[in-house]
């Protein structure tokens, strides 16, 4: 065989796919050639298909590295809350723990106050009907036991006439500490109560005089009142530093 035509049949099978799978067959290759295609061409579409699940398990853990980012986040958020909430809590309790010492100490004290205005009480009550339930001699023993818990021992006396502005009659008189006190079985309006508090003033004015002292305790008693009339008189009193006794409101 010549050269020239050596060269062409390898032209031929580089360039002739026709003509190369013709020359295959007579050589019994064309059952590879065509399974080597099929393979090829399986094996493409199998990397195409990778691509296209590798892409898409891309995409995915894409999204779930910013679903864990975002889930961090929130975590970190819930614990700072978490932490300030147990910070609250335990502030709360130390104010709570100090609450209750308090409310413990204040209990105790009024227990304590409750006895001993008991205590009192009881006691005015059984001089008060020793004594016939006479109220200025009521206020008396009130008086007495008011200056008794301060540390006064004093002789209070009742229906005391003073030589001042001619002859001034006074409920309830003591001398050293200067106490003056009026007492009422009744007052129903706010001006008897203004009127009555108002001869007390003047009372306790012509005692000072009389005594050359300034009066240690300005006495108000009413034994009885309108609830109305004994807020006024709370009030009042508590301007002009008298000190009020309330037998009843109604």
């Amino acid at each position: 065989m010549g050269s020239d035509l050596k060269l062409e049949l390898l032209r031929l099978l580089r360039e002739d796919e026709e003509f190369r799978l013709a020359v295959a067959g007579l050589l019994g290759l064309g059952e590879i050639l065509e399974e080597l295609r099929k393979l090829r061409e399986d094996f493409n579409a199998f990397v195409r298909e990778s691509a296209k699940r590798w892409e898409e398990n891309a995409r995915r853990w894409e999204e779930n590295a910013k679903r864990w980012e975002e889930n961090e986040k929130r975590w970190e958020e819930l614990n700072k809350r978490w932490e300030e909430n147990a910070r609250l809590w335990e502030e709360n309790m130390r104010r709570w723990e100090e609450n209750a010492k308090r409310w413990e100490e204040n209990a105790r004290r009024w227990e304590e106050a409750d006895r001993k205005f008991r205590w009192l009480m009881t006691a005015l009550a059984e001089i008060r009907d020793s004594l016939g339930g006479a109220f200025e001699y009521y206020t008396a023993n009130v008086v007495k036991a008011l200056l008794s818990e301060r540390g006064f021992i004093c002789g209070v006396r009742v229906n005391v006439t003073l030589p001042v502005d001619g002859f001034r009659e006074v409920d309830v008189f003591c001398p050293e500490p200067l106490v003056v006190g009026e007492a009422t079985t009744s007052l129903r309006t706010i001006e008897e109560a203004e009127r009555e508090l108002a001869k007390l003033l003047s009372n306790v004015e012509a005692a000072e005089r009389f005594t050359g002292r300034k009066a240690y305790v300005k006495v108000l008693a009413v034994e009885t009142a309108p609830a109305d009339v004994v807020e006024h008189l709370r009030r009042r009193a508590a301007e002009l530093n008298v000190y009020l006794i309330v037998g009843r409101e109604y």
